[in-house]
């Protein structure tokens, strides 16, 4: 497989555009704490309430200002290589922005009331939850019925690009580096399949696209609207729409050993523990020996502990269940549990990556078989 198809752009990347770049992340990052300051006031003052965020030390903010850096650094250094083009860096929610962050702030109130009196399954009565697992059934970060909504679906992309300060695609690309790494190393036979778990709107895929533009792309979510919103996104983009499927990633519905390479973003933190282990088990029941699984979620208490003010504030701003439990969690365990071999952990801004592969019949995970450092 040719793993950097836009060598061709490498001319392109210069400081000139590697300036242009930083400038408009900076500039997205400024909107973001202008938004999150202002709700913020506003929050307070129509609901006031008690106290529910802890201070982030200087040396908490100082750490979070490198780790910025460092994070567009090596989205920069990634197209520089040639895994996605350096146009990628420019893609936003330009359109998104203008359509639906009016609505987001008509949105807010609902959210507001909703944080205040600590509602968190509060659903639209359209909405039936049968076929949901219970888990699942919650106003995730206090938002409109949660992921079963199109207004969820629309505000989605928004709503973590702002938490994130316009860093949440540079974090999904961090993904597909390793990927391409190991598929360099492993070459398998066309076509090559990437599996998408938990897809949501389709922004991991879309990414996805244009770091293996041959490949055929899969893509499974519980949510409805999301899938809707994801398929509307994803037929903009050239070549082969993603296979997207309604399912549940616990028990997907695909054969043993088929993927070449599995993707999970952002879901894991949103599970409870014994569902985060039958994930893992499907994932590596459908990757083929000697596959590549990358898994991007939050920072972790267990590594970063004097992060843990930051992600306590998470934990007390927003409806997140799991969160305390999954910052514990040790993934390692539980993909080594599942028959994987975990080759790497990486840290990039706000997410924790876990790459790890299914050896070789017969057990084989020699170092020929390992991820280059980056």
């Amino acid at each position: 497989m040719h793993v950097a198809p836009f060598a061709s752009d490498l001319p392109l990347i210069n400081e000139a555009l590697r300036s242009s770049y930083q400038a408009v992340q900076w500039g997205k990052n400024i909107l973001a704490i202008a938004h999150k300051t202002l709700s913020a006031r506003l929050f307070n003052s129509l609901f006031p309430t008690e106290e529910r965020t802890q201070p982030l030390s200087p040396e908490l903010q100082t750490w979070l200002k490198e780790r910025y850096e460092a994070l567009l650094n090596s989205d920069w250094q990634d197209a520089a290589a040639g895994f996605y083009p350096a146009s990628l860096l420019f893609d936003g929610l330009w359109q998104e922005f203008w359509q639906f962050y009016p609505v987001l702030w008509l949105d807010l109130p609902q959210m507001w009331q909703r944080a205040r009196s600590r509602r968190f399954q509060d659903f639209a009565d359209t909405i039936s939850l049968d076929a949901y697992p219970q888990y699942y059934r919650q106003n995730f970060h206090y938002q409109t019925d949660g992921y079963l909504s199109e207004t969820s679906a629309n505000l989605y992309d928004l709503q973590v690009e702002i938490l994130f300060g316009g860093t949440a695609d540079a974090m999904r690309r961090r993904v597909i580096a390793p990927i391409a790494r190991h598929l360099q190393i492993l070459p398998p036979t066309p076509p090559v399949r990437v599996l998408d778990v938990a897809c949501g709107t389709g922004r991991t895929l879309k990414q996805l696209r244009y770091g293996f533009p041959e490949a055929a792309l899969f893509g499974i979510d519980l949510s409805p609207t999301y899938l809707r919103k994801a398929n509307s996104l994803l037929a903009e983009q050239v070549g082969d729409l993603p296979q997207l499927i309604q399912g549940s990633a616990e028990a997907l519905p695909y054969i043993d050993n088929y993927f070449n390479a599995i993707t999970c973003v952002f879901l894991f933190h949103e599970l409870p523990a014994p569902v985060r282990q039958q994930v893992i088990d499907e994932c590596a029941r459908v990757l083929q020996p000697g596959g590549i699984f990358v898994i991007c979620d939050s920072i972790q208490a267990i590594d970063s502990p004097a992060q843990r003010p930051m992600m306590e504030n998470f934990a007390n701003l927003f409806h997140e269940p799991f969160y305390r439990n999954y910052i514990e969690d040790d993934l390692n365990h539980r993909l080594e549990k599942a028959g994987l071999v975990v080759q790497e952990v990486q840290h990039h801004f706000m997410s924790k990556y876990w790459i790890a592969v299914k050896p070789q019949e017969g057990g084989d995970s020699s170092p020929a078989a390992a991820i280059p450092p980056l």
